[in-house]
């Protein structure tokens, strides 16, 4: 399956949630907000929302500071 992130082609070769692709690149845990084709995913829906073939991807991580 293809896909990209954050700006990135990537690929999987299997079907993944939300959740099973923030945990392949060690953001799990972390506060982030995800988008899928512009699409705000609900972190209540991180297990259930599946990533299809195509879809573009932002994982934006908060930062703090000052």
């Amino acid at each position: 399956m293809k896909f990209e992130l954050n700006g990135e082609a990537r690929e999987a070769p299997d079907s993944l949630s939300v959740l099973e692709l923030l945990e392949r690149h060690g953001l799990q845990g972390r506060r982030v907000a995800v988008a899928i084709n512009a699409e705000v995913v609900p972190k209540s829906r991180f297990r259930e929302v599946e990533i299809a073939e195509g879809d573009r991807i932002e994982v934006i991580q908060a930062v703090g500071g000052g």
